[in-house]
């Protein structure tokens, strides 16, 4: 990182502010990207702790809902997309419910 870009990232008084200091404006393609990519890594968390709640490893869930181990892992660790029926699917096999809301 460059003294300047440092610079302007400790002038920053929010983080909405370093967000568009490293990312860019919302809309750009790489603040785009960054924010898919948190949000696929807030909802690869979110199923790795649900799942460690519910007791089960990785392979019981994958047996309860009809799927492989591999795949349970690679969507904890943010390397797969997932399909909404899919996700449904999973978490209902952690006894939960998905809600979604549109912005």
């Amino acid at each position: 990182m460059t003294d300047e870009k440092k610079k302007a990232i400790m002038s920053c008084t929010s983080f909405d502010e370093i967000l568009n200091e490293e990312y860019g404006a919302m809309g750009t393609p790489e603040r785009m990207k960054f924010e898919a990519d948190a949000e696929a890594f807030c909802l690869a968390e979110t199923l790795k702790e649900q799942r460690r709640l519910a007791g089960l490893t990785q392979q019981e869930l994958a047996d309860k809902i009809g799927t492989k181990k591999s795949y349970i892992s690679k969507l904890e660790n943010g390397h797969a997309d997932i399909q909404l029926s899919t996700l449904f699917r999973i978490f209902a096999g952690l006894g939960k419910r998905v809600s979604l809301t549109i912005l």
